[in-house]
């Protein structure tokens, strides 16, 4: 299934439940990085009050969002980076924005570029994957996939399969906002050790994998 087809052909937030377990990776041109997703969050577009596009908003800083699905999205949010890609057809401003992967091609690489962090520090939110990455602007918004050095996996015999996916609220969402805040649109894998804020009680011996 090519990235057009994948990111458009069903619901965001069953995008975003598919996606966990797949293997997310960045090419720097000397390094290939990456994991498998462990933690992402719908955002439901111009109804959802916590997406970028709620009530049809669109300029320059959101326009990835409105691109066909497959479209990459990323925006910045004082010196962070995050990484969203979009869902549904061209002008349908839905998205799926990338949380956390578990980390194993180029962990060396990724350790230097979070100035030697590792552990579960390393990749267990999105604005640590983007760094873990070595990215620090916007180069490849509005990129398509395809036409990226990012690449998600799309073959279900390379994909992990959790034992249980989780939902809850997005983290973030302004809780004045209380019938978004509360939507459980936050799709991970329980007890992995890599999601963000997992308790350390929660951790499962085999992270949470089938």
């Amino acid at each position: 299934m090519n990235y057009s087809t994948y990111f458009s052909n069903k619901s965001t937030a069953a995008i975003t439940k598919d996606l966990i377990g797949r293997p997310l990776t960045y090419n720097d041109g000397q390094n290939i990085m990456g994991g498998y997703i462990v933690e992402a969050e719908a955002y439901l577009g111009v109804k959802d009050r916590a997406a970028h596009s709620y009530g049809g908003h669109r300029s320059p800083a959101n326009e990835g969002l409105y691109r066909k699905g497959g479209t990459i999205y990323i925006y910045a949010q004082r010196q962070y980076f995050f990484f969203d890609v979009a869902t549904q057809e061209y002008n349908e401003p839905q998205g799926v924005l990338i949380r956390a992967i578990e980390p194993v091609w180029g962990i060396e690489q990724m350790i230097k570029n979070r100035a030697d962090k590792n552990g579960v520090l390393l990749t267990n939110g999105p604005a640590k994957m983007m760094q873990a990455f070595g990215i620090h602007d916007k180069k490849w918004n509005l990129h398509f996939l395809s036409d990226s050095p990012f690449k998600i996996d799309l073959d279900d015999n390379h994909k992990k399969w959790a034992k249980e996916i989780k939902t809850s609220a997005r983290i973030g969402v302004s809780q004045s906002e209380l019938e978004w805040a509360n939507k459980e649109l936050r799709y991970y894998v329980a007890g992995n050790p890599y999601v963000s804020r997992m308790k350390k009680s929660a951790y499962q011996t085999d992270n949470g994998w089938q």
